[in-house]
């Protein structure tokens, strides 16, 4: 007897290969995926705004990216000591004006050479509810301000299709060679509540399916339904119930390699894995000839593939076997 209904999403026609750039934006499930794929020696621009939930701040994000938006003191707020911006998540706060904007300003000047040159933009849609400050203006992040200074509201289908339809025009533009995913985080987002979760996760779905059929470089990976509907089950969470554990993201992750990936660079994440894990292997009994030899073994492996992609960074496991057959 089946205790569940397993589905494989079809592969995708044109696929990612570990040599090309790929740019992240998005919920905190990006960062989970986007660790991985540099974990894998991706060559990864990952949420240069920092985490951004509703489709309205990701859209505005890619557009100051596209327009080199440069950020100034105007830009910013003072609450509770710190300086912040109402773009970015917390992590580019900052006790002066001064650090807060070089932080952002840095980030922004990363980003908009990462996006021109970038082969994916993979999007990572967390909720269509919007935070707007008095003025109209959505935030990305409320930064601990009180509820009763922002209205929420959430956004309809046809409004989020209408953002990204514009922003993946302006990005064809910017980037002619770019192909874009987009996804559905799949962590709840109950503090809205249970049935108007579900209908901030049902208008994400309805746009984002309505731009795919409208643009042949646009595509979806159903990160959302390989939880929600696959998975199925409570075991696969976090203790607060809402993120996905470390079980469910590694099988995402599985069906992501399997379904974007292309074939030769899946052979090779397999290697570039098994020096990860040999780097990260400590022995109780380093002195001894067998472990010199594990040691060089793994040296000339990843010299070699070192040497057979140069484009790939192994400087820290090479330093890591280097000091272990030293000391």
């Amino acid at each position: 007897m089946d205790f569940r209904i397993a589905f494989t999403p079809k592969p995708f026609t044109k696929k990612i290969s570990i040599g090309q750039e790929l740019f992240l934006t998005g919920s905190c499930f990006t960062e989970q995926i986007g660790n991985k794929l540099i974990a894998h020696k991706f060559q990864v621009t990952d949420n240069p705004h920092g985490i951004l939930f509703n489709p309205s701040s990701i859209c505005k994000a890619l557009q100051s990216y596209m327009s080199n938006k440069w950020y100034d003191a105007d830009d910013l707020f003072f609450h509770d000591g710190l300086w912040g911006s109402w773009d970015h998540h917390t992590r580019f706060s900052d006790v002066t004006p001064e650090a807060c904007l070089q932080k952002i300003n840095a980030s922004q000047t990363q980003a908009q050479q990462a996006l021109r040159s970038a082969s994916w933009l993979i999007m990572t849609l967390g909720s269509s509810f919007v935070y707007e400050l008095e003025s109209g203006m959505p935030v990305a992040n409320c930064h601990k301000v009180p509820a009763d200074k922002f209205n929420k509201r959430l956004l309809p289908a046809e409004s989020i299709r209408f953002l990204f339809d514009h922003i993946i025009k302006e990005l064809k533009l910017f980037n002619p060679s770019l192909q874009i995913i987009f996804t559905i985080s799949p962590v709840r987002h109950l503090r809205d509540g249970f049935v108007e979760n579900n209908r901030s996760k049902a208008n994400l779905i309805t746009a984002v399916h309505e731009l795919v059929s409208g643009f042949d470089h646009v595509h979806y990976f159903p990160s959302y339904e390989l939880v929600i509907d696959d998975l199925r089950d409570y075991r696969f969470y976090a203790e607060d119930m809402v993120h996905p554990n470390y079980q469910a993201t590694q099988y995402v992750w599985e069906k992501f390699k399997e379904t974007c990936v292309d074939q030769e660079s899946i052979l090779l994440m397999k290697e570039i894995h098994a020096i990860h894990i040999a780097a990260r292997h400590r022995s109780m009994h380093p002195g001894t000839d067998a472990h010199q030899t594990f040691l060089k073994t793994h040296i000339e492996k990843t010299m070699s593939l070192s040497n057979k992609y140069p484009q790939l960074d192994f400087g820290q496991e090479l330093a890591i076997f280097y000091e272990q057959l030293q000391g």
